[in-house]
């Protein structure tokens, strides 16, 4: 019998730690917060200065909406950034039109690497707190 009440407690005790996670990654999951980028204009022209007066947080969501046949969403470097630059390879390339992207803590860049986009604005850097 107290072979019995001690696997009874045992597995109150795993309950109770099963419950407790879910409350812990359920209260991370409603912190996150989703960004349609570019607002209602989706990511385009011009895009730039859309994380301007903006706060994110490591885990945050962007979503990309474009026409998926005339743009992409690549995530680069600073320096892949400054000059408008995709990656020779080992760049993360997003192309359905309808992206998410959980934001890392630090600084996270993207542009559009159709030739002429980025310099037209079609990048942004969003800083993650």
């Amino acid at each position: 019998m107290a072979q019995g009440r001690g696997s009874a407690s045992g597995g109150a005790a795993v309950v109770v730690g099963v419950l407790l996670l879910c409350v812990l990654l359920h209260a991370e999951v409603v912190e996150s917060a989703v960004f349609n980028v570019g607002d209602r204009g989706g990511w385009s022209f011009n895009t730039n200065s859309w994380p301007t007066g903006k706060r994110f947080k490591a885990g945050d969501v962007l979503v990309f909406k474009y026409d998926a046949t005339a743009h992409d969403v690549v995530a680069v470097s600073a320096a892949g950034y400054k000059a408008c630059a995709k990656p020779a390879r080992g760049a993360k390339v997003y192309k359905s039109g309808a992206d998410r992207v959980t934001l890392a803590r630090g600084t996270n860049y993207f542009i559009c690497s159709v030739p002429g986009h980025c310099q037209s604005g079609m990048k942004i850097a969003v800083n993650a707190a």
